[in-house]
C-alpha cells in the first residue's frame, strides 16, 4: 500500500543520520571521522602477467580518483583487498552543482509556510451549521444534533482505530518535514546550510562518488575507446565489486536497514502502508517510485478483485438455472452424435461435454459484459489517479522541475564518439558534444536492430505453431489409443499440457530476448541512460508481448474460426485446423490464460525467494575457498567489518528494476486485455502482489548490496506501455465478448427466434446437421456440428445460413457500440480527473514564488553590503581614528546595521554575508 502525506513539524533529517547508542566504526575510515561513501574490492590474480596489467589499471584509476579530490584508504581481509572511498565536502559541493541537485534550503530562510486552500463547500456547511441553525429555532433540533454527533463520533473513532492499523506508524517512521529546495550552486551557497551533517545524505554521497567512478579512465594494451569507468573494470575482473555500504545488519537495532526489514519487508506487515519517504531516502528515488507504483497498483486491484469475485459468485449461483446446460446434461439428449473434432478423432456424444459446458458458463455469462466494461473504466481510472498521485510524490521528493535533458551523456556514448569532433552544443549545460553520424552509424544500427527484432518475433510465432502441434497430437493420442476418457476431459488435458509446454518455451525464449535486446540497444547510440532504458524497455516488452500473448490471441480470435465444415474442411499443411468444442474456445482461453499467468507468477516468486539464497551460498563458498587456500583461520562473524559483510551480498545492478516492472506490466496485460475470459485474474494478481511487494523488499534488504541512489522523474516508458495496454484492452474485450463468447447468439435467439423469450431450444439452434454416406463400418448416418449452415438436402446445403449473417451483423454492431461507449466514458474520466490537483498546482507555484523571493532578497542584501564596504573603504583614513583592537569595526558596523534591518538572521548567515561564499568549514560524513 502507499503512504500519502507529510507533516511540516516532524523529522527533517534522514533516519540514517540519527544518533545511535553505539557507533559502527566500520562505516568510517580509521580516524573514525570520515565516512566510507563507496567501496571497491579486488583479489590478486594468480596469473602474474594478468595481475601486473590489472595492478597498473588499478593504480592509474585510483590516482585519477585522488586527482578528482576523493580520499581513499586501503584494507585487506582474507585475501580480499578493499579500497574505501570518502568524498570530502569540496568534492560534494562541486559535483552537486554539476549534477544540478535540488538541496534543502535553510530553515531560517523558509519561514513562510504554504497554507492549504480552503474548501468552499466545507466552509458553507460549517457556516450553516454554526450560524443559521443557531438563529432558526427548530423543535428537537438540539436533540437530533446531539444524537447525530454521538453516532458520527462513534463511527469516526471506529474508522480511525481501524485505519491506524493500516497507515504507517508515525512512532516508527516519523513524518518528514517539507523543506523548500533549490538547485545547488556554490554562487548561492548562502541559501543552504552545508554545515548540517545531514545536508549531503549517504544516498547523495554515494551517487556523487559513482558519477566520478563512471568517468575515470584506465590504461589499455591498445587504444580502446571504452577503457573507462568502474563498470568496465568490474567486467574485466580488475575489481570484484563496487558498492556503497548498508548502515548496519538487519538485526542491528537502531539502523534504518533493520527498521525497514522489521516493519516493511515482513510478510506479516502485508496490510500496512509502505513508508515511502524512508524507502526513498535509503534506496533512492528510482526504487522508491517503483514501490510507490506497485503499492498503488495493488491498492487499485482490491476494487477490481471484489467486483470480479461478485461476478464469479453470480455465475456460480445462476448456473443451475441455465437452460442450455440442462439440455446438454439431460440424459434424453444422449442420442446427439457430434462430428469428429480432428482427423484422428471419432464421433462423440454431446452429453460428454456436460462438465466442460458448466465451466464455460462460469466465464461466459451476462456478468461478463458488465465486468469487461468495468475493467476498461478501471484501467483508465487507475492510470489517471496514478498520474495525480505521482504528481504529489514528484513534488514531495523535489522532482517537479527535473528534466531528462539535465542528464549527462552516458560514458559509453561519449567513448564511442571520442574520435568525432564536438559539433552540438547542449542547451542545458552549454557544453559542446559530438553528434552521432546518421548515415554511417545511426541508420545502419537502427535497421539492423529492427531486422533482428522482426526475426525474434517470427521465432515466437514458430514456437506457437509448435505448441499448437503439441496440443493436436495430445488430443489425437488420447482418442486413438482407445482411452475411455470423455471428449471434454481430453480437450481440457490437451489444453493444460500445451499451456505448460508453452510456459516452459517462454522462459527459454525470454533468456535469449533479454541478451539480444541489450546488445541491439547499445548499438543504437542513445545519449542518456533514460533514453537507453526506454529503448531497451520497448524492445523487450514487444518481444515479451508476442511471446506471452501470441498463444492467447490465437485461441481467442483464430482457433476454430476458419475450419470449414464436415466434408469440406479447410486444411493447413494437409491437416485440418484446430476446432473448438461445442461451447466455443472460451474455456480453453481461460485455461491457457490461468496457467500462464498463475504459473508464471508462482515460478517467479519461487525464483525470487530461493535464487538469491542460492547465489549467496555460492559466493560464501568462494570466500570460504579463498580462506582455505590462504591458510587463514575463519574469523568470528561478529567481527567482520561492514565492507566485508556487504561484499558477500549480491550486486543489485543498474537495471535490476527492469524485470520487476516487466513482470508487473505483463500481469497488468493479463488483468486487462483478456479479463473477459478470466474474471478471477484481478484476484490472483492481488494475492501475488501483496506477497511480491514484501518479497522484493526483503530481497533488496537481505540479499543485495545497497543500490546507488538514482534520480528519475516518473516510471518512464512503462506509463506509455500501460496506457497502450488499457486502450488495447477495450478492443480485445469487445471482440472476445462478440466473437469468442456465446453472448451475442443468445441475445439474437431470445429476440428473434425464441417463442417465449427464453433459451428453450437454444442448443438445437446452435447445431447444424451433416449427412454421412452409408458405410459398412459404421451405423452412424448423420452427425451434428457447431455452426449456422443450411441443412442437407436444401438448395444451398452446407452453405452459411441467413442466421449466420444476422448474428455476424449483431456481433459487429456490438463491437462498434461497446468500443464507442467505453471510449467516450474513458475520455470523460480523463477530462474529469486532472493530472495535478488544483491545491498541488497552487502549492508548487507558491513555493516557486517564495524561493525566488528568498533568492532576490538575499542577493539584494549581499549587494547592499558590497556597496557599503566599498564606500567605507573609500573614506579618508584620518576620519577613522581607531586603534589596533578595532580592526574589525567595519564588519561590526555592517553587522549592526543589518541586524537592525533583518533581526531574524543568524550569526552564521551574517558571517556568510560579510565574508562571502568562500568561507566554508569541513564536516565529517556522519556524527562520531
Amino acid at each position: 500500500m502507499t503512504d500519502n502525506g507529510y507533516d511540516e513539524r516532524e523529522c527533517s533529517c534522514p533516519r540514517d543520520f540519527y544518533q545511535r547508542p553505539e557507533l559502527n566504526t566500520s562505516l568510517f575510515f580509521a580516524d573514525c571521522s570520515r565516512s566510507i561513501d563507496f567501496v571497491l574490492a579486488y583479489k590478486i590474480n594468480l596469473h602474474e602477467p594478468t595481475e601486473a596489467e590489472n595492478a597498473e589499471k588499478r593504480r592509474v584509476f585510483q590516482e585519477n580518483l585522488i586527482n578528482q579530490g576523493l580520499e581513499v584508504e586501503f584494507s585487506e581481509k582474507e585475501q580480499i583487498y578493499f579500497v574505501k572511498i570518502h568524498a570530502p565536502l569540496e568534492v560534494l559541493r562541486r559535483y552537486a552543482e554539476i549534477l544540478k541537485l535540488r538541496m534543502p534550503m535553510k530553515e531560517s530562510l523558509c519561514n513562510l509556510r504554504v497554507h492549504a486552500r480552503s474548501n468552499r463547500l466545507h466552509n458553507a456547511a460549517h457556516y450553516l451549521s454554526k450560524k443559521v441553525c443557531q438563529r432558526v429555532q427548530i423543535p428537537g433540533l438540539a436533540v437530533v444534533n446531539r444524537s447525530t454527533k454521538s453516532v458520527f463520533s462513534s463511527l469516526k473513532s471506529v474508522c480511525q482505530s481501524f485505519l491506524r492499523n493500516i497507515y504507517v506508524d508515525d512512532k516508527i517512521f516519523p513524518k518528514r518535514a517539507h523543506r523548500f529546495t533549490a538547485i545547488y550552486s556554490r554562487d548561492k551557497e548562502y541559501l543552504f546550510d552545508i554545515r548540517q551533517d545531514c545536508f549531503f545524505t549517504t544516498a547523495v554521497r554515494s551517487r556523487i562518488v559513482e558519477f566520478i567512478l563512471d568517468r575515470q579512465r584506465f590504461p589499455a594494451k591498445r587504444h580502446n575507446e571504452m577503457a573507462f569507468g568502474i563498470e568496465r573494470l568490474v567486467a574485466e575482473g580488475v575489481y570484484c565489486a563496487a558498492y556503497p555500504l548498508h548502515d548496519g545488519e538487519i538485526t542491528e537495532v537502531g539502523t534504518m536497514r533493520e527498521l525497514l526489514y522489521t516493519n516493511w519487508a515482513s510478510v506479516k506487515k502485508w496490510y500496512r502502508y509502505q513508508p515511502l519517504d524512508d524507502i526513498k531516502e535509503y534506496f533512492g528515488v528510482k526504487i522508491g517510485l517503483y514501490f510507490a507504483w506497485l503499492g498503488y497498483y495493488t491498492y487499485m486491484l482490491l476494487l477490481a478483485s471484489i467486483v470480479g469475485l461478485i461476478c464469479f459468485i453470480y455465475s456460480w449461483v445462476s448456473l443451475k438455472n441455465y437452460v442450455p446446460i440442462k439440455d446438454i446434461c439431460d440424459r434424453s439428449n444422449d442420442n446427439i452424435t457430434m462430428c469428429p473434432l480432428c482427423d484422428w478423432c471419432e464421433f462423440w456424444k454431446l452429453r460428454e461435454t456436460c462438465t466442460y459446458a458448466k465451466i464455460t458458463y462460469l466465464i461466459d455469462n451476462p456478468s461478463t459484459i458488465f465486468f469487461a466494461v468495468f475493467m476498461s473504466f478501471w484501467a483508465t481510472l487507475f492510470l489517471e489517479l496514478w498520474k495525480r498521485y505521482s504528481a504529489e510524490i514528484t513534488h514531495r521528493w523535489d522532482l517537479t522541475g527535473f528534466d531528462v535533458h539535465e542528464e549527462h551523456p552516458r560514458p559509453q556514448y561519449l567513448a564511442r564518439l571520442e574520435h568525432i569532433e564536438p559539433t552540438r552544443t547542449d542547451y542545458v549545460t552549454n557544453i559542446k558534444e559530438p553528434t552521432v553520424p546518421f548515415w554511417r552509424m545511426k541508420l545502419p544500427a537502427t535497421v539492423f536492430s529492427f531486422s533482428v527484432v522482426l526475426l525474434l518475433i517470427a521465432l515466437a510465432f514458430a514456437a506457437l505453431v509448435g505448441v499448437v502441434a503439441h496440443r493436436m497430437s495430445v488430443l489425437a493420442a488420447l482418442k486413438v489409443n482407445g482411452s475411455n476418457m470423455t471428449t471434454s476431459n481430453a480437450i481440457v488435458i490437451a489444453s493444460a499440457s500445451a499451456a505448460f509446454v508453452n510456459l516452459c518455451v517462454l522462459y527459454v525464449l525470454n533468456y535469449l530476448y533479454n541478451h539480444l535486446a541489450e546488445y541491439l540497444t547499445e548499438l543504437e547510440m542513445w545519449r542518456t541512460q533514460t533514453q537507453f532504458d526506454d529503448s531497451l524497455t520497448l524492445k523487450i516488452y514487444l518481444l515479451q508481448f508476442v511471446n506471452y500473448y501470441a498463444s492467447i490471441f490465437y485461441i481467442a480470435f483464430f482457433k476454430g474460426k476458419f475450419v470449414g465444415h464436415p466434408g469440406k474442411y479447410n486444411t493447413l499443411f494437409e491437416h485440418r485446423q484446430e476446432e473448438c468444442s461445442s461451447g466455443g474456445c472460451l474455456t480453453e482461453l481461460c485455461i491457457q490464460l490461468g496457467i500462464i499467468m498463475i504459473g508464471k507468477q508462482a515460478f517467479n516468486t519461487i525464483l525470487e525467494v530461493y535464487l538469491p539464497m542460492f547465489w549467496r551460498k555460492v559466493l560464501a563458498i568462494q570466500v570460504g575457498l579463498s580462506r582455505l587456500f590462504s591458510n587463514t583461520v575463519k574469523p568470528d562473524k561478529t567481527k567482520d567489518e561492514r565492507w566485508m559483510r556487504d561484499f558477500k551480498l549480491l550486486d543489485w545492478g543498474a537495471r535490476s528494476l527492469f524485470p520487476e516492472y516487466l513482470e508487473m506490466v505483463l500481469q497488468y496485460g493479463f488483468v486487462t486485455i483478456f479479463v473477459a475470459a478470466f474474471p478471477l485474474a484481478p484476484f490472483f494478481a492481488l494475492l501475488n502482489n501483496i506477497l511480491e511487494m514484501r518479497l522484493d523488499a526483503k530481497k533488496l534488504l537481505t540479499h543485495h548490496k545497497r543500490p546507488v541512489s538514482q534520480r528519475v522523474r516518473d516510471i518512464g516508458v512503462w506509463y506509455r506501455i500501460l496506457d497502450s495496454i488499457g486502450k488495447l484492452s477495450v478492443i480485445t474485450n469487445g471482440f472476445i465478448i462478440a466473437f469468442t463468447s456465446d453472448l451475442i447468439p443468445r441475445f439474437v435467439y431470445r429476440g428473434l427466434y425464441s417463442k417465449d423469450g427464453t433459451l428453450n431450444g437454444y442448443l438445437n439452434f446452435t447445431l447444424s446437421k451433416y449427412q454421412i454416406e452409408p458405410s459398412n463400418n459404421s451405423s452412424i448416418t448423420s452427425c451434428m456440428y457447431s455452426d449456422y449452415r443450411e441443412p442437407p438436402g436444401s438448395r444451398n446445403q452446407y452453405e452459411l445460413s441467413s442466421t449466420f449473417y444476422i448474428i455476424l451483423a449483431c456481433r459487429l454492431g456490438f463491437v462498434v457500440v461497446f468500443e464507442n461507449f467505453v471510449a467516450l466514458v474513458m475520455i470523460l474520466v480523463r477530462w474529469c480527473i486532472p493530472d495535478m490537483s488544483v491545491e498541488l498546482r497552487d502549492q508548487i507555484r507558491r513555493e516557486v514564488y517564495i524561493t525566488n523571493e528568498i533568492i532576490i532578497d538575499q542577493e539584494a542584501q549581499r549587494a547592499r553590503f558590497e556597496r557599503a564596504k566599498r564606500s567605507y573603504s573609500m573614506r579618508d583614513p584620518s576620519e577613522n581614528e581607531v586603534d589596533a583592537a578595532s580592526v574589525d569595526e567595519p564588519n561590526a558596523k555592517f553587522l549592526k546595521i543589518e541586524r537592525l534591518m533583518n533581526p531574524n538572521l543568524s550569526e552564521i548567515e551574517m558571517d556568510t554575508i560579510i565574508h562571502g561564499d568562500n568561507k566554508t568549514t569541513g564536516i565529517s560524513g556522519a556524527d562520531c
